[in-house]
């Protein structure tokens, strides 16, 4: 067998833009007479589209999707949307794959049919379809990102340095990216709420407790360069350290005398000696005491 036939294919990468996927330059929307070819374009019913459950957006935003809409209405739909065949269910229809806001905007105008290139893809392959689709017009936040990320690496076995090749980022943005994951709920429900940015948060990484840091730099408005000082600072502290487990004798005494007296009683043990310190809460409890030791 020849070294030509041995030689296994290498994965596109997918960042070079969606157009490729279509397999034509540029598709237009014209009906296909004679039945469907592979990668022509078709319209199919509206109702018989399903979202994909590979999104990696949570969040639509309200304006963007009236804005869409109101392109629809003027001028149609552009670009077709790209479906796959549902697999559970053949009444199901279709399982998109990208261009799941023209679909939602498509609903909003009320449109019975939409055009679509229907291709047969793997779940992998639709997860980094979604995902380039996203990064591409840069409206994934940062944690649905990083959750983007962390999915094709976990369930797809996919490297950070393929991820990176293939969405067209560097390696350590992804790295780093991954990383937000790591940070304490408080911090990634500040992130996602807009409280911080994804530069903050990438500063409070390195941070000896970010969950405290990030209630600080929220609290003082500070800037990611600030944060990064704040961090810093706080990390070259040395830890406190743990106060020495306290003799079961003293703490008896202690107990004892404070029966005796009424009062908080503090003793201080040092080699040679110490001292007794006695904790009143008005003037008359020191009275007792001072009657107490001219008795004694």
């Amino acid at each position: 067998m020849s070294d030509a036939a041995n030689a296994r294919p290498k994965r596109a990468p997918l960042g070079r833009g969606l157009a490729a996927l279509f397999g034509e330059t540029g598709a237009r929307l014209a009906s296909e007479p004679g039945g469907a070819r592979p990668n022509s374009v078709q319209m199919v019913p509206i109702e018989a589209i399903r979202p994909s459950p590979f999104q990696p957006r949570r969040h639509f935003a309200e304006a963007e999707l009236e804005g869409l809409a109101q392109s629809i209405r003027e001028k149609g739909i552009v670009q077709p949307l790209l479906v796959r065949p549902a697999e559970d269910d053949a009444a199901a229809g279709y399982e998109l794959v990208a261009g799941e806001r023209r679909w939602r905007a498509a609903q909003r105008v009320g449109l019975h049919e939409v055009p679509v290139v229907i291709r047969a893809f793997g779940d992998s392959e639709v997860i980094e379809i979604a995902l380039v689709e996203n990064l591409q017009r840069e409206d994934l936040s940062a944690l649905e990102e990083a959750e983007a990320y962390s999915r094709l690496m976990r369930e797809f076995g996919r490297s950070q340095a393929s991820l990176a090749e293939a969405v067209g980022k560097s390696r350590s943005h992804v790295a780093n990216t991954v990383r937000l994951l790591s940070l304490p709920a408080p911090v990634r429900r500040s992130l996602e709420d807009g409280a911080l940015s994804a530069g903050h948060a990438r500063a409070l990484l390195a941070a000896p407790d970010p969950a405290a840091l990030a209630d600080e730099v929220v609290r003082r408005g500070l800037n990611v360069r600030a944060t990064e000082k704040l961090v810093r600072r706080r990390a070259a502290q040395p830890a406190p350290r743990p106060k020495p487990a306290r003799d079961a004798d003293t703490v008896a005494l202690e107990r004892d005398l404070a029966a005796a007296l009424g009062l908080r009683v503090t003793l201080a043990v040092k080699r040679r000696g110490g001292s007794l310190t006695l904790h009143y809460a008005s003037l008359d409890q020191l009275d007792r005491v001072l009657a107490l030791l001219r008795r004694g």
